[in-house]
């Protein structure tokens, strides 16, 4: 008797997956960015403390109504998709077969087997079967609005939360310097994790989160500077 062997594919981690990286990562650049774009700006590091609390509360209400509004968009879609293709079942179940038969020889199953591969789907769920192979929706990949929105808004929060953390423990004077550093290490190692967890190279991932935060928060410090010298 051969073992059995189990395989775990990183894609049925994707739908939490992107939420959680999309929002630990913009709640590290978004607050960071605000703070060192205020720290240039303000004398005070209590103004620098508040801006940063205040942009984790909204932030993580931000990215939860927007993950939730563009989720559940996407849902309805799948939704009317597959009431669609319900009706056609019970409607035109000779066409439909037809239609699963055609799908099977266009990946390169011949025809007899096709039509029988397509008769045995259909058989057993003809629905499941159509849902997956003509409109490619598998479980791993049908959106869920609510679970997006909680992961997005709660890890937004813990990103939020280090460049505040740093603020803390950062002198006065070595607001930016200690935030942005501190920041970019953060992004770095989130780039690594994520890739790591997605089962991807870690290295390009890290490069790119480390450049773009980068560069969002020079553009702060040089406006929060600009502001500043006006006011």
């Amino acid at each position: 008797m051969h073992p059995v062997h189990r395989e775990n594919h990183v894609i049925e981690r994707i739908g939490w997956l992107r939420a959680a990286v999309l929002g630990a990562n913009d709640g590290i650049i978004s607050t960071a960015s605000l703070v060192v774009g205020v720290a240039t700006a303000a004398t005070s590091s209590k103004e620098v403390l508040i801006a940063g609390v205040a942009g984790l509360v909204a932030g993580a209400m931000s990215m939860a109504a927007g993950e939730y509004v563009s989720v559940s968009s996407q849902a309805d879609t799948e939704q009317a998709d597959l009431a669609r293709e319900r009706k056609e079942l019970a409607e035109s179940p000779e066409f439909e077969l037809d239609e699963l038969t055609r799908i099977y020889v266009g990946r390169g199953v011949e025809p007899v087997m096709a039509r029988q591969v397509a008769e045995q789907l259909t058989a057993k769920d003809a629905f499941a079967a159509h849902a997956r192979d003509e409109l490619g929706l598998a479980p791993h990949v049908v959106a869920r609005p609510v679970q997006a929105a909680l992961t997005s808004a709660a890890t937004f929060s813990v990103g939020a939360a280090l460049p505040i953390a740093l603020v803390l423990v950062s002198p006065s004077p070595w607001t930016s310097v200690v935030v942005s550093a501190g920041s970019l290490v953060c992004l770095a190692l989130l780039g690594a994790i994520g890739a790591h967890v997605g089962g991807a190279s870690v290295v390009k991932p890290m490069v790119r989160v480390t450049f773009w935060g980068a560069i969002a928060m020079a553009a702060s410090a040089a406006i929060g500077g600009l502001v500043g010298h006006a006011v």
